[in-house]
């Protein structure tokens, strides 16, 4: 199997996930290149998976646009701020020996698996005034950002909860707004590591095309089996779990 089949066909199955299960899925972007597509430095498994959760994320973003689900002060402070976190987050993640990252990504990976296993709760209390609500997103956008930047992941997982917690704005809307967000921290993260020719700019093109064909096909299929989404869910835990525990292992087997 050639590399460029490989890119393509992991970048399916991290859009698939995303668009059956939502939040968490590109959180495999980053095992699937190095493990699948063969990339050797988990430097430029970072970096090039960071530019692909940016692309996907804007172009999920304007569907939801178009419908409404956006509110553009909240998500944009948000976005802002944490884009500089994100830039300080990237900058330390480079610094750091790449096995070393690895470990740390792997228990996230575990972390991630178990918040998946809640289900999500429609906010319905009115938003916040953005002037109200300016310190606690911007405080909370910053701390989203540095460990989105530091991991090279988008961080929805994180951003939908922080935008609730601090706006009151609705989980639909929330889960709009955060791709405002993920796109920025992404595009923060990649622009870093490319600087330092951490970005395998063809894999990152196979990536993308590769995710918006499984994103397709995954959100066709997310209508149909909305009514089992936790087991969805509870699935994808279970092979986060198992891509973690495998990452740990590999992390651990390099310094030994």
């Amino acid at each position: 199997m050639t590399q460029e089949i490989s890119a393509l066909l992991s970048g399916a199955m991290v859009g698939f996930s995303l668009g059956l299960i939502g939040g968490g899925g590109s959180i495999l972007a980053v095992p699937l290149l190095l493990y699948l597509v063969g990339v050797a430095d988990p430097h430029v498994a970072i970096g090039t998976s960071a530019l692909a959760v940016a692309v996907s994320a804007f172009a999920n973003l304007l569907p939801h646009a178009r419908a409404g689900h956006v509110r553009w002060g909240g998500a944009t402070l948000f976005a802002v701020v944490g884009g500089a976190g994100a830039a300080l987050g990237s900058s330390l993640g480079k610094s750091l020996d790449g096995h070393k990252l690895l470990a740390l990504f792997a228990l996230l990976m575990l972390v991630i698996a178990g918040v998946m296993q809640r289900p999500r709760h429609t906010v319905s209390a009115p938003p916040l005034p953005l002037t109200r609500a300016a310190a606690k997103i911007s405080s909370a956008g910053f701390a989203v950002g540095v460990l989105s930047g530091f991991f090279g992941i988008g961080g929805g997982f994180l951003v939908v909860p922080g935008l609730v917690f601090t706006t009151g704005m609705a989980t639909i809307d929330a889960i709009g707004s955060s791709l405002v967000s993920v796109g920025v921290f992404g595009l923060t993260t990649a622009f870093n590591y490319a600087l330092s020719g951490f970005v395998a700019w063809t894999i990152a093109v196979e990536y993308i095309a590769g995710g918006i064909a499984g994103g397709w096909v995954g959100a066709r299929l997310a209508a149909r089996l909305s009514r089992g989404r936790m087991a969805l869910n509870h699935v994808f835990g279970g092979v986060l779990v198992t891509v973690a525990l495998y990452m740990f292992a590999r992390s651990l087997a390099a310094f030994s």
